[in-house]
């Protein structure tokens, strides 16, 4: 995807459900949080990847928020 360099993956439940391409950083970080707003649910991961350098940006689960039983 010529141009498009950071890409964004939402899997829910272990399982693939929404991929975005972006080619501007800010861009690609305002729709990781606003999938975090929309989408984050228990079971969500949301992260965003630099794929030109191959590092992870941001990642969001549900899990971190959690306290043990």
């Amino acid at each position: 995807m010529g141009g498009q360099r950071y890409h964004l993956t939402l899997t829910l439940d272990g399982r693939s459900a929404m991929h975005g391409w972006w080619g501007r950083e800010a861009t690609a970080r305002h729709q990781f949080a606003s999938w975090i707003g929309e989408r984050g649910r228990p079971g969500a991961r949301i992260v965003l990847v630099d794929e030109q350098e191959h590092r992870v940006l941001a990642s969001w689960t549900d899990e971190a928020d959690r306290l043990p039983d």
